[in-house]
């Protein structure tokens, strides 16, 4: 907890750094001259999204609706998109409408640790979304709710721990999947754990520095083994770079690119060939159009990950997303449901999952600090 209450104090003198209006509002980072002119209407965006959330949250339980009913990921997403533009537990406009959801996330743990409720798919999904917010909030709460997340966290880390180390082939060993027991592993579900143990290891918690390096194995090994022929010299042409597949031996996609490259840049491969290679093919294979499968997934990841390797790489990746995000941005500050698998995610969750990925140069989540 010392070490949380750390990182929040530094992330207070960050958004000194950033810039607080003189009405007392949060300004992203100074942006590049090409990129500055979206400065306010992102900010506009995010303002509405959150307004739209906060007046989309039951106000009995706490908890933030969508087709799979009372949803931990959902609910912990939202959470998190409060705390991406700065509002924090129990003060300001915002206070109590996290620390409801806060609450909402306590009281649905079960005996093992894990947060999963009814109507939810893919157990470690939610779990462990929820347990990243939970470290996240850590050290940010009143007392009270302080002594339940200390309670409630280390039991969620380690079914994590426990999920990880379950008997698999080697070709999968590091990662995780749908299930706590789950005998094989995918880039998506050992994206999410990989940022909770970051996460509560950035909190105080004693994770195994095995864990986070066999996962980081784990991701590797989910590159793509193609090699696209490299530019001629002299050609205007961007580097093809190489992606990542959902399982080793698969083929490269957009949102498990974005997956390994914020897993690398975050576990000690800051700027690494795989790394670099991996913004590359982002910016080669861009999303092409609103609402395509995955897109708000993918959009989260790959903005997390290319504002992490900066430069070029977040240059040329920044306008194609805000253009995007402010084109289709609904009048009452929420963004249209996702298609296929996404769907069943509601409008909530792609609201909040829109604003982390257009709220990410105002570094206030600890884990997404560069």
């Amino acid at each position: 907890m010392t070490a949380r209450r750390n990182i929040f104090l530094a992330a207070c003198c960050m958004a000194i750094a950033v810039g607080i209006t003189p009405s007392g509002e949060l300004r992203a980072d100074k942006a590049s001259a090409a990129l500055a002119k979206y400065a306010k209407p992102v900010d506009k965006a995010i303002d509405k999204a959150l307004a739209y959330l906060a007046a989309r949250q039951n106000k009995k339980e706490g908890y933030w609706p969508s087709p799979m009913g009372k949803s931990t990921a959902v609910t912990s997403l939202s959470v998190m998109a409060f705390l991406s533009k700065g509002y924090t537990p129990g003060s300001g406009p915002y206070g109590e409408v996290i620390n409801a959801g806060i609450d909402f996330i306590l009281r649905n743990q079960k005996p093992n640790g894990l947060y999963n409720n009814r109507g939810e798919t893919g157990p470690m999904y939610s779990h462990s979304i929820t347990t990243l917010m939970l470290s996240e909030v850590s050290g940010m709460v009143d007392a009270e709710r302080q002594k339940k997340i200390d309670q409630a966290l280390p039991k969620a880390v380690k079914l994590i721990l426990t999920a990880q180390q379950v008997r698999k082939s080697p070709v999968h060993q590091g990662g995780w999947r749908y299930q706590v027991r789950s005998a094989d592993s995918d880039i998506s579900c050992t994206g999410w754990a990989l940022m909770a143990l970051r996460s509560a290891r950035n909190n105080g918690t004693a994770i195994p520095k095995k864990a986070t390096d066999d996962a980081v194995k784990f991701v590797l090994r989910c590159r793509s083994r193609a090699r696209p022929p490299k530019p001629k010299p002299g050609s205007k042409d961007l580097p093809p770079g190489v992606g990542f597949g959902y399982q080793p031996g698969g083929g490269a996609g957009l949102a498990r690119t974005g997956t390994a490259v914020l897993c690398l840049e975050l576990c000690g491969h800051h700027r690494s060939k795989e790394s670099l290679e991996g913004g590359d093919w982002i910016l080669a294979n861009p999303q092409k159009s609103y609402g395509e499968d995955f897109f708000y997934y993918g959009l989260y990841y790959c903005s997390q990950g290319m504002f992490q390797l900066g430069g070029r790489h977040w240059e040329r990746f920044a306008p194609h997303m805000y253009e995007m995000m402010l084109k289709f941005q609904r009048k009452d500050g929420s963004w249209p449901q996702g298609s296929r698998n996404e769907s069943k995610g509601g409008p909530c969750y792609s609201t909040a999952m829109g604003v982390l990925a257009i709220a990410v140069t105002y570094r206030q989540l600890p884990i997404y600090q560069r």
